[in-house]
């Protein structure tokens, strides 16, 4: 999960529980706890920390976004197969997010094929980086609910189509037994877990 999302939503966390010490970490899984005295870990997927507890929060889901202004120079966009004639931004999650989905896979939801020019584009390493091509103007990319949410309620995005793909595995948390009883741990818990629902399940996404 991309650090801006997190950083612009931490001072409402410490408005509520006070000042407390945390330090944000970016790393791919896994990780060490141990070495890194790591007291809460959010990962993609169910499998990276079988040995210490790990709850799922939610299933995202991607879906297409772009501007207003992008729409209304190459629109209108009446049926799924339209996109298929728009510059595609593409999102290259790496052979470590091989479930995560693509545009391909995405149009095949609505039993369209695409060609072998559907990856011709532009390509961003995470989905926060297409949509920040998104918001450019550049095209449309497959928006991440969890990222999506607050543009579209702002209007700086908007959905030209409704079809959604549901992300192959869960977001979770994962916490050492050592961390577990911590206040500021159980306190960081409650308070992300429910910033991530509350975008996920925005009204905005409501299909």
């Amino acid at each position: 999960m991309a650090m801006g999302w997190l950083s612009h939503r931490l001072p409402d966390f410490i408005t509520i529980h006070g000042p407390v010490d945390i330090s944000l970490r970016g790393e791919e899984d896994p990780v060490s706890f141990e070495r890194d005295l790591i007291d809460i870990r959010l990962s993609y997927g169910r499998f990276h920390y079988r040995e210490h507890s790990t709850e799922e929060i939610a299933v995202d889901a991607v879906f297409p976004v772009c501007t207003p202004g992008f729409l209304a120079q190459h629109g209108p966009v009446n049926t799924t197969a339209n996109l298929l004639a728009l510059p595609l931004i593409h999102t290259d999650w790496g052979p470590a997010a091989s479930s995560f989905p693509s545009w391909r896979s995405w149009f095949e939801t609505a039993l369209l094929t695409p060609g072998r020019d559907i990856q011709r584009g532009l390509t961003a390493n995470s989905s926060k980086a297409a949509l920040d091509l998104a918001l450019g103007g550049l095209g449309v990319a497959l928006g991440q609910g969890i990222y999506s949410a607050d543009l579209i309620e702002k209007g700086l995005l908007i959905r030209p189509v409704r079809r959604v793909l549901e992300l192959g595995q869960p977001y979770c948390l994962t916490i050492p037994q050592r961390s577990a009883r911590k206040t500021a741990v159980s306190a960081f818990r409650s308070w992300f877990t429910n910033e991530c629902l509350r975008s996920i399940k925005s009204p905005s996404l409501t299909i």
